[in-house]
């Protein structure tokens, strides 16, 4: 059973109005233009503010790496897979995320657009401030960051590279499966960490399964 409407290069309109029409597409380096330096920045403010040791630095990036992974799974399933019963509200989610299951190799619409990457970016940056002290807040964040970028940079590459190995040939057979078998599951794109504890772990593929891509 398909779970898409195309599966060709394509990006189909979203907006009447060539305005919104641009800047609902974005290029799969333009997180990567806006975020290397955000990045980049935390970390020096980190260092400069009072953070001298390696350890230290560490542990606080691996940190906010770890509540990424969390934040990703939460966002894909709960958020980008829920179904809102208004029409309104189906049109936004469409907007969102439908889009990209009805048109999954669809090039321009596979990373978040900056009009919703840096307002969400900054309030989560605002919500770590209001729980860590300066400076642990920059090398947290920065690696909160990192785990964005390569939860963007990892969506792309497994839709339109032919990427294999036993990390990322799995990470990519697990999303295509999420998409093209069961939309209800696997909603950890850069790490099956979280369907594993909650339980949504992709169920056993038959072996005469093919998966499409």
């Amino acid at each position: 059973m398909k779970h898409y409407v195309s599966n060709r290069k394509e990006t189909p309109r979203m907006f009447e109005n060539g305005l919104l029409e641009f800047f609902s597409r974005t290029h799969w380096s333009v997180p990567l233009w806006l975020f290397v330096p955000i990045i980049l920045a935390l970390g020096w403010l980190g260092v400069m503010q009072g953070i001298r040791t390696v350890w230290s630095f560490s542990l606080l990036l691996v940190a906010g790496l770890f509540v990424w992974t969390f934040t990703e799974y939460a966002l894909h399933r709960f958020v980008f897979h829920y179904e809102p019963r208004s029409a309104w509200g189906r049109r936004v989610h469409w907007m969102f995320h439908g889009v990209h299951h009805d048109y999954p190799s669809d090039p321009l619409r596979l990373v978040m657009v900056p009009g919703v990457s840096v307002p969400l970016g900054t309030l989560f940056f605002l919500l770590f401030l209001a729980v860590l002290d300066v400076p642990a807040v920059y090398p947290f964040a920065a690696g909160f960051f990192i785990g964005y970028l390569f939860y963007d940079t990892t969506h792309y590459a497994v839709h339109h590279f032919p990427i294999k190995g036993r990390v990322f040939g799995r990470l990519r057979e697990l999303h295509m499966r999420h998409h093209f078998q069961q939309p209800d599951r696997g909603f950890g794109v850069s790490s099956p960490l979280w369907d594993l504890v909650f339980g949504t772990t992709l169920a056993q593929q038959n072996k005469s399964t093919q998966i499409e891509s």
